[in-house]
């Protein structure tokens, strides 16, 4: 009973208080009912793509939104954890349980190396450098096509589970768990200090901070898990090819970051969730066609045309204000802090301040 009683303060006095929070607990549950209340397979299909690369796209703002790090050549850990589970299924006969696992630590390991080839890189001197990366491994695998299967990659990988349903709650409860871990992390003392990096490197390297050690190791805890994707993404797919490695499923990553907002986490997850699904469903009228990349292209235009800070902020911040004194956040409607008790100064006292002191 009082583990009941605690978790409902925290559910009532942390996550019900602001509708941000309240959202994410709504989305979550409605995810993991969706399979009982509409259990269509191409559905679960579109939703369990849109997991695997939810988690692909969470990965990759912890890195280049919290430490300013931008990668266009993250493709190379997805990839990585998608041949690598791959190769150790077929010819080594492991079960796919561990091999993903595997294909995880491969990619941490590609991201320690990463990480340490681009310590004295910044800006877009480190962003063309990864960019380069995934180029050379698909050069490397076209190098031994017997071996890596050559352009036609590797197919008829087993299934992580038998049924459509089972890997929908599989790439689900790993999408929470992972997506989940990434926020509490970048939200704790380490993100603080990422932020430092970001802000200042020069600044937090004379306070004191180890900025080599943090870069090194945000890049292979983002490493890691696009590598998990990728091997959950072999495995769903029961194929492991060049377009795991792609430059362009690089640059698609990099647009979920900015359309959702960077340096949140939840934004870039947001953003897979809308506009995945979105041109798999304009793909299923033929009248669009092609037409469909331009309809994208227009959505993501306009979204950073009138939301520079990306889609997520600027609707936390339409619906949620901030205490000018403890600087915690509060539904907008409310006149005092949640916390503090000290007024909420929203747009109309602003505005009225103004005209008060002409």
């Amino acid at each position: 009973m009082y583990v009941l009683r605690r978790a409902w303060a925290d559910l009532r006095n942390e996550v019900l208080v602001l509708p941000s929070r309240s959202f994410v607990l709504v989305w979550a549950l409605a995810l993991l009912a969706l399979p009982l209340v509409y259990p269509d397979a191409y559905v679960m299909r579109i939703i369990t793509m849109t997991c695997i690369f939810a988690i692909f796209a969470a990965s990759w703002d912890l890195l280049a939104g919290y430490t300013g790090q931008v990668n266009f050549g993250h493709a190379l850990f997805f990839g990585a954890g998608a041949y690598t589970s791959a190769l150790l299924s077929m010819h080594l006969g492991i079960p796919p349980w561990l091999t993903v696992w595997a294909g995880a630590a491969v990619a941490l390991a590609l991201g320690f190396l990463v990480g340490y080839l681009c310590l004295r890189l910044r800006g877009s001197y480190l962003s063309l450098a990864t960019l380069a990366f995934p180029l050379i491994a698909l050069g490397m695998l076209f190098a031994f096509p017997d071996f890596s299967g050559g352009e036609l990659g590797i197919s008829g990988l087993r299934r992580l589970a038998l049924t459509p349903m089972g890997n929908y709650y599989l790439a689900a409860l790993s999408m929470l768990a992972i997506v989940f871990a990434l926020w509490a992390l970048a939200d704790s003392r380490f993100g603080i200090v990422l932020h430092a990096i970001r802000d200042d490197e020069v600044a937090a390297r004379a306070s004191g901070i180890n900025t080599p050690r943090y870069k090194m190791a945000v890049f292979a805890i983002s490493a890691a898990a696009a590598g998990f994707a990728g091997a959950l993404f072999a495995h769903y797919l029961r194929v492991a090819g060049p377009s795991t490695l792609e430059v362009a499923l690089s640059f698609q990553v990099v647009i979920w970051g900015i359309f959702g907002g960077v340096a949140t986490i939840y934004g870039p997850v947001a953003a897979v969730f809308i506009l995945y699904p979105l041109t798999e469903w304009l793909g299923s009228f033929r009248a669009f066609g092609e037409m469909r990349l331009l309809i994208f292209a227009v959505i993501v235009l306009l979204v950073l045309l009138f939301m520079p800070r990306g889609l997520t902020p600027w609707v936390r911040d339409k619906i949620e204000a901030v205490c000018a004194r403890c600087k915690q956040r509060n539904f907008k409607l409310r006149k005092t802090c949640r916390l503090c008790g000290a007024a909420l100064q929203t747009e109309v006292t602003r505005a009225e301040r103004l005209v008060g002191h002409q």
